[in-house]
């Protein structure tokens, strides 16, 4: 059975960030896709899945984020 690339514990990763904030794991050889952007964070899985978990805390997507704040300003507005 073949493994993804992704499944590797000795790969070479960097860490990507799209526009709405959310986080991706990446292998360092590959083209960086269109709408993300390395971060500068490189090295084994583990380095990349721990920058990753220290720093995305909102799983939200921003968009969501700045919604949610906009409606919790008008609720207390209206109030």
């Amino acid at each position: 059975m073949a493994t993804s690339y992704f499944d590797r514990e000795d790969g070479e990763f960097i860490v990507l960030i799209n526009h709405e904030e959310q986080y991706s794991l990446w292998p360092q050889w590959k083209t960086v896709p269109g709408g993300w952007k390395d971060v500068g964070i490189e090295g084994n899985k583990q380095t990349c899945l721990d920058y990753i978990e220290k720093h995305w805390t909102d799983m939200r997507p921003l968009s969501l984020q700045k919604w949610m704040t906009e409606q919790d300003l008008n609720e207390k507005a209206v109030s």
